[in-house]
């Protein structure tokens, strides 16, 4: 049975695959000095308004019948417009070379892997020659408004060197992972480890058992969206009070359950929602073999003199009969009970890896972000203020997610092998996800409020919510500036008649669920900046820890090899190993999370056009004049850069993900 690559995502950022053909740089859009509200334009601009409109509405069309995404509104096609610019796809690409490179010399020795190693050297040489002339273009064209003819053939040139390089990496990964051996095997971890060859292993490794690392994820981890306060534990977890003395330290301290409860310290992660995600049985992936998904509960706590949280409990299923309750066990003397704790961890982590993949990260930042991208190129004209405003935000992102559903959510694909449930599953409840996400309800501050996390007094170590309320606020103040300059009162806002349908297509055809029609000037503020934060530090927050963490199967996998434990009877290093993915899937990890979580493009704050030279799109001057909003808002990021850098000094564990110098305009990766 053929597999299909995730090496075709980089092929295809050379216009080879999705698009057909090698595309040739673009011009860029012509400049607008000033924007204007639609009822405010003489006659003559309103016309030449609506037919860019009518010309934009017949490029971008929806479509609810994506392959492998059926139900999502999404674009119907990838305008040229959208493609990635040949400064990303040499970023990707070079991250491609190393990942592909390390699963070669991974490999035992063969005529395959050292053949393609040199092979890898010769690329590795050519994508070097092509950034230095880019680098070289770059910077004799710096400042420029418009490319000599000749510059733009040499850029057209390269695109299609690149391209030609990601083709023959798509092919050498093929080669290679078709040899990979899918026959069961004893799993250790230092077969894992041997997977890390030209690549570091990730640090993480060395805390694999670690209880308060465990604990941290639910806090700075790639899903610090699910963790919540409880008043009482749910009857389906059937924690008594005895067994949370135990976990806390003995039946003889001081701290009791229903003290914890009462005082707020205690939180729970219930992983119901995963759905058809968790299957009931194992499930024959065609790459890798029977796969278990898992849809756990665990509670964890703040002791009475502690900051951060601990673990307390797991139960691996829904039903406390057929998943009885693991108690933290932290002394590996006691093997059976130590080793069905670490296997409820690893159940945890598993479920964990597919709530992150397919809702956090996939549905709710990418998916989400493609209905702004399309209702603003639909209903805004390239002159309206909040298309200059929103377009770098939303920039890359029709391409990555078309890219994304062809090689990541279709059968035989990556997420096939990564991932527990049968592909037709997880394409079903990442849709589902998606469809349910309220916009309102999940507006950072205002889900911090629901989960009861919001309280930095109750919980003290909680370093995404501390660092993304800064960067929230930091756009939130922008935006209001930004919008004060073009929308004198409300009156303003309700006679936008663009903005108007902006809306209802964001709530009709984008199926954005709690979108409403927008009547006051703060109301946009607030969407405005919910818009930004999703497409730049909320996917920043959810993406880049990929790489240092979600690279290491044996602490994150996306299936598991094994049942999880219904006791602490027979447990061992030797049945928590086995719990862990095939040598497949963790190489198949290792190459999406080093490529995904190593492209950094386009940081917050700066506002260029898509198209060679790059121009600056904000042009007003009573937006860009000195002092003026863009350069506040550029001075409040360097302002949330030292207090975080700050913080990560006096933190245990820096967290970094949220720093603006490393969170992207967009969702272009």
């Amino acid at each position: 049975m053929k597999r299909r690559d995730i090496l075709q995502w980089s092929a295809s950022a050379g216009g080879l695959s999705l698009i057909g053909g090698t595309p040739s740089p673009a011009s860029a859009a012509l400049p607008v000095p000033k924007p204007t509200l639609p009822q405010k334009a003489d006659l003559l601009s309103a016309a030449a308004r609506r037919l860019q409109l009518v010309s934009q509405q017949a490029l971008y069309l929806w479509t609810e019948s994506h392959l492998n995404l059926a139900g999502v509104p999404m674009a119907a096609v990838v305008p040229a417009g959208e493609l990635p610019t040949l400064e990303h796809q040499l970023k990707t690409s070079a991250l491609a070379v190393e990942a592909v490179t390390n699963l070669a010399a991974s490999m035992a020795p063969s005529g395959l892997a050292a053949s393609s190693l040199q092979t890898l050297d010769g690329l590795r040489s050519r994508l070097a020659a092509a950034q230095a002339s880019f680098d070289s273009v770059s910077a004799a064209n710096a400042g420029v408004l418009s490319l000599p003819a000749a510059v733009l053939t040499l850029l057209t040139n390269l695109t299609a060197a690149v391209g030609d390089i990601a083709t023959q990496l798509r092919q050498i990964h093929y080669q290679l992972t078709v040899q990979v051996s899918t026959a069961p095997q004893p799993k250790t971890v230092a077969q894992y480890d041997a997977l890390f060859v030209t690549l570091d292993k990730p640090a993480i490794a060395s805390l694999l058992h670690d209880d308060d690392t465990f604990a941290y994820m639910r806090v700075g981890g790639p899903n610090p969206m699910l963790i919540r306060q409880v008043a009482a534990l749910p009857a389906k977890f059937p924690l008594s009070d005895a067994q949370y003395r135990q976990a806390m330290g003995g039946e003889g301290n001081n701290d009791g359950l229903l003290d914890a409860a009462g005082s707020g310290r205690l939180y729970l992660l219930d992983y119901e929602s995963l759905g058809g995600m968790a299957p009931a049985g194992p499930v024959n992936k065609p790459l890798t073999g029977a796969g278990y998904g898992y849809a756990p509960i665990a509670l964890f706590a703040r002791p009475q003199a502690g900051r951060s949280l601990v673990p307390v409990a797991i139960q691996c299923g829904q039903d406390p009969a057929l998943s009885p309750l693991v108690l933290r066990a932290t002394d590996p003397a006691n093997a059976n009970a130590y080793w069905a704790w670490q296997s409820a961890k690893t159940a945890v982590q598993v479920a964990d890896f597919n709530y992150h993949e397919m809702f956090v990260h996939l549905g709710r930042t990418h998916l989400m972000s493609e209905a702004f991208a399309m209702a603003t190129q639909r209903q805004l004209a390239v002159v309206h203020p909040l298309n200059r405003l929103l377009a770098p935000h939303l920039e890359g992102t029709l391409f990555i997610n078309d890219a994304a559903a062809l090689v990541i959510m279709g059968p035989l694909t990556t997420g096939d092998t990564i991932l527990a449930a049968p592909i037709e599953t997880l394409q079903r409840e990442c849709g589902r996800d998606r469809l349910a996400f309220d916009f309102y309800d999940n507006m950072l501050p205002n889900d911090l409020r629901a989960r009861g996390v919001d309280d930095a007094g109750r919980l003290p170590d909680y370093p995404y919510r501390d660092d993304a309320l800064l960067v929230w606020n930091a756009i939130q103040q922008w935006v209001s500036e930004y919008l004060a300059v073009y929308y004198a009162s409300d009156a303003d806002v309700t006679s936008d008649y663009e903005l108007k349908a902006w809306a209802s297509e964001l709530a009709v055809s984008g199926k954005v669920m709690g979108f409403r029609p927008i009547t006051t000037r703060s109301q946009l503020a607030l969407v405005v900046t919910a818009i930004i934060f999703n497409a730049s530090a909320q996917h920043a927050a959810v993406n880049f820890p990929q790489s240092s963490l979600m690279t290491y199967a044996p602490f994150y996998a996306g299936v598991g090899g094994a049942w999880a434990p219904a006791g602490a009877v027979g447990q061992g290093e030797a049945t928590w190993s086995q719990m862990l993915p095939s040598r497949l899937a963790a190489q198949e990890q290792i190459l999406l999370f080093h490529i995904l979580g190593g492209v950094y493009y386009r940081m917050l704050g700066e506002y260029r056009d898509n198209a060679p030279p790059y121009p600056p799109v904000l042009l007003d001057p009573a937006i860009t004049r000195p002092g003026g909003p863009l350069e506040r808002f550029r001075s409040a990021l360097a302002g949330v850069e030292n207090t975080i850098r700050q913080r990560n000094l006096a933190r245990t564990r820096p967290y970094e993900h949220l720093l603006p110098s490393r969170i992207p305009s967009s969702t272009n990766i």
